[in-house]
């Protein structure tokens, strides 16, 4: 049950996806008056090491973060030295990333010291509250013994005092007794690792739930994409309980790779990891679709590794 942890995985292209997709949300919840409560569900350690021998080990924030760096640096440069080396050519400009995705890598290099060195990855908590404001409040759950001792001393740290909740419980079952919120205003990211099979039907069911007893939140779901019927399931399902709500929905997804097996030089199977992942809201903001849609072409052309990479934004409600 607690096999998973996410030090192995912090910064791949899911996180990229994944923490885009909630900053830019945040950013627009956060113009607000009124006190948020943001909930995360499945918060880990809040904090992780990208030169740890976690991330070393599965070596996915290359893939990921670090890749999205490397490419923007690397398309940057031969934007800069291509007038000298084509002189029929005045001007060649350097891309411009997107807002939302600008946004993204600004924040996490605000956790690393200057020179460009990036050792340090924050994961959701951290992200979310660097944003909050003095009155919002953040609730962090996490059932993993070593994560959750690790999440609650990185928290401590901030000196948040009671803006900040670290709690050592189920984030399905603990949501619960949260909702509604005594600001009628929340936002509720629920991220699990998915390594337990019914971790997809209980997903659905926490989010009827938490629909019922607080239709207005706004409710982020990050999911796998991989070739299992429980994965594909997981939009539709969120996109069947939006509709009967009547409450509009947001399902992005970004591929980065073919999921298919392949064998290397020495006859053995290669599997691909994971080759995709979505993020799915219900009430997103009206800015999200249009953030999302100038951002993710830019992440399939940065973290794309074969001809399979695309993305997609879909909508309604």
């Amino acid at each position: 049950m607690f096999s998973y942890r996410h030090a192995f995985h912090a910064g791949n292209h899911a996180d990229v996806l994944k923490h885009t997709v909630l900053l830019a949300i945040l950013r627009h919840l956060t113009q607000k008056d009124t006190p948020l409560t943001v909930f995360d569900t499945h918060a880990g350690a809040g904090l992780y090491r990208l030169d740890g021998d976690y991330a070393q080990t599965s070596g996915e924030a290359a893939e990921g973060f670090l890749r999205l760096i490397s490419k923007q640096k690397e398309t940057s440069t031969l934007a800069k030295s291509a007038p000298a080396a084509t002189k029929n050519v005045a001007n060649v400009a350097a891309p411009v990333l997107s807002p939302v995705l600008q946004d993204y890598l600004d924040m996490v290099a605000s956790f690393n010291s200057g020179g460009g060195n990036l050792k340090v990855y924050p994961g959701s908590p951290f992200i979310i509250q660097r944003l909050l404001r003095d009155r919002d409040k953040l609730k962090l759950f996490e059932l993993h013994p070593t994560d959750s001792k690790t999440l609650s001393a990185n928290i401590a740290q901030l000196e948040a005092g009671r803006q900040v909740a670290v709690l050592r419980e189920d984030g399905f079952e603990g949501l619960k007794k949260f909702l509604p919120p005594p600001s009628r205003r929340a936002l509720v990211l629920c991220d699990p690792s998915y390594e337990i099979k019914t971790d997809y039907p209980r997903v659905v069911a926490t989010m009827a739930d938490a629909m019922q007893r607080f239709a207005t939140g706004t409710y982020v779901v990050w999911y796998p994409i991989i070739p299992r019927t429980e994965a594909h399931d997981i939009p539709k399902k969120l996109k069947t309980l939006a509709v009967k709500a009547g409450k509009s929905w947001l399902n992005a997804t970004l591929t980065v790779k073919s999921s298919k097996l392949t064998t290397d030089d020495a006859g053995e199977t290669q599997r691909p990891g994971l080759p995709a992942s979505g993020m799915f809201v219900i009430n997103p903001p009206h800015t999200l679709k249009a953030a999302l849609q100038a951002s993710l072409p830019q992440m399939v052309s940065f973290l794309g590794q074969d001809q399979h990479a695309t993305f997609s934004v879909e909508s309604g409600g």
